[in-house]
């Protein structure tokens, strides 16, 4: 293989090459992976297995043409977030344990959406998700998600250990900016590595803190890392079953909850516009067209999500994290995702890994938490900058700005005494309604002048065409397109 050579999907390098390459990608998406089941309550070595599985079930349905990992989703953190502080205020006594089945009930619901959203698309055209979900809409639902979680940051990571948080934080964001390559982008499992180490350093020089206590829900004096559980955990053996009295997480059968399920739906509309982006961006790598099983990939997302939360698992989605290992390689083969895949169910048969990772300190993903928040909520301004949405005109502002409030500032509308809409729920509600209601009232030079112009998914930016037809490519990420395409 030659320096500007590259492996096409359907090709591999020779197994000891793929094999290697398998570790780096499950390097690459291995620190989010286990991360934000943690923030979300659930069982990280379960999230490590099912992640492992849901990719081998993405691979098949795509038949090989799409290479991606299905690592655990962000999206859904803020909704996870509100069905906890919901459940906790009428039982304020409720652990983990008690929340899980609830939280997995109402992903795997979402799953399901994405998946039919996904038979629409494969059937209909990606053109319909552009009329319901045009591009100032999407990027206002990514951005309520995200800075909807602010306060959780400020009210229970970060007063665990504030000077912790404060380093971590200041490590990951110069790790990201001052490291190049494939280190730059896992900076967040570094983050979180450096802080745990530190943690356990401050635990030998300071000794015990006093600080609030996510484990007991009280402010109380603690170690900052125990590994009590971790000592007791088996090397080999599958992931626990969750038990509410003792608040342990693990495999479990979800329940369902209607206003539990509205909380987490409007992370179906960012899920939708991730995954578009990443086929577009791979499609952009490999040279080949990819439209054709645009709506196959994002059903198999769907699936893999259903499959991973039917047992308590977390939610899945495509990784852009391995896209840029991809690029950085110019291996697109799914064979290394098959080899990853693997990887991954082998450390989710060890619960002393899953015992490590839970006794992450909070004052650690106080630190990272700080960052990926605010950046989950900025992709929304960069799907709006990258599709070129006008501001200046009333029908993007207005109704836009009335549903951004209203899910930042968690604003809720009561109907009964057992169902409330508020925060992202209400908030997702608004901006779609409110936009198409402005929209249907607005003047034509109003609605011909806010589709901006472009349609931008993720890295890939393509014309919007007056037909309404997606024409080539106008740029490309350097972090993720290679230069050149050239077949080996």
């Amino acid at each position: 293989m030659g320096p500007t050579d590259v492996v096409a999907p359907d090709e591999r390098l020779s197994w000891g090459k793929t094999v290697g390459l398998g570790a780096q990608h499950v390097v690459a998406m291995f620190g989010a992976t286990f991360v934000f089941p943690l923030i979300m309550g659930l069982n990280p070595q379960l999230a490590i297995l099912m992640s492992g599985i849901a990719t081998i079930c993405f691979l098949l349905i795509v038949n090989g043409k799409v290479p991606s990992y299905l690592g655990t989703s962000a999206s859904f953190v803020g909704g996870v977030v509100a069905i906890g502080l919901q459940i906790k205020a009428s039982n304020p006594k409720a652990n983990p344990a008690v929340i899980a089945p609830s939280v997995t009930g109402a992903i795997l619901v979402a799953g399901a959406v994405l998946a039919l959203v996904g038979v629409a698309i494969h059937f209909l055209g990606s053109a319909v998700v552009h009329k319901v979900l045009p591009p100032v809409v999407t990027g206002a639902v990514v951005m309520l998600i995200g800075f909807n979680l602010a306060p959780v940051v400020a009210s229970i990571y970060w007063p665990q250990d504030q000077w912790i948080a404060l380093i971590v934080m200041v490590a990951v964001i110069a790790m990201s900016v001052g490291l190049r390559g494939f280190i730059g982008r896992i900076s967040i499992f570094l983050g979180l590595i450096l802080g745990y180490v530190l943690s356990w350093l401050f635990d030998r020089g300071f000794g015990q803190i006093t600080s609030y206590n996510a484990a007991a829900g009280k402010v109380d004096t603690h170690w900052r890392v125990n590994w009590d559980g971790v000592k007791s955990a088996p090397w080999f053996g599958f992931p626990p079953h969750t038990d509410a009295a003792t608040g342990v997480v693990g495999w479990h059968l979800p329940s369902f909850n209607i206003a539990f399920i509205l909380l987490v739906l409007p992370a179906v509309i960012a899920l939708i516009a991730e995954n578009t982006g990443h086929v577009k961006a791979v499609a952009e790598m490999t040279g080949h067209d990819l439209d054709p099983v645009m709506g196959r990939a994002i059903a198999a997302d769907g699936i893999g999500t259903v499959i991973a939360t039917s047992i308590g698992g977390s939610p899945t989605t495509t990784y852009a994290e391995n896209i840029g290992v991809m690029a950085a390689t110019r291996v697109y083969s799914t064979a290394a995702y098959f080899v990853a895949a693997a990887v991954a169910i082998l450390f989710g048969f060890s619960p002393k890994f899953g015992a490590m990772v839970s006794a992450t300190p909070g004052g650690v993903l106080g630190g990272i938490t700080v960052v990926l928040y605010g950046m989950i909520g900025l992709l929304g301004a960069k799907i709006w900058k990258e599709n070129n949405v006008d501001f200046g005109n009333p029908l993007n502002l207005v109704p836009i700005a009335a549903g951004i409030i209203i899910g930042i500032g968690n604003t809720s509308l009561v109907f009964t005494k057992s169902f409330t809409l508020s925060g992202i729920a209400l908030g997702t509600i608004v901006t779609i309604g409110a936009y198409h209601l402005a929209r249907a009232l607005a003047t034509p030079d109003l609605r011909a002048r806010a589709d901006g112009a472009v349609i931008a998914v993720g890295n890939v930016a393509v014309e919007n065409t007056p037909g309404g037809e997606e024409s080539a490519p106008l740029y490309r990420d350097e972090d993720v397109a290679p230069t050149e395409h050239h077949k080996p």
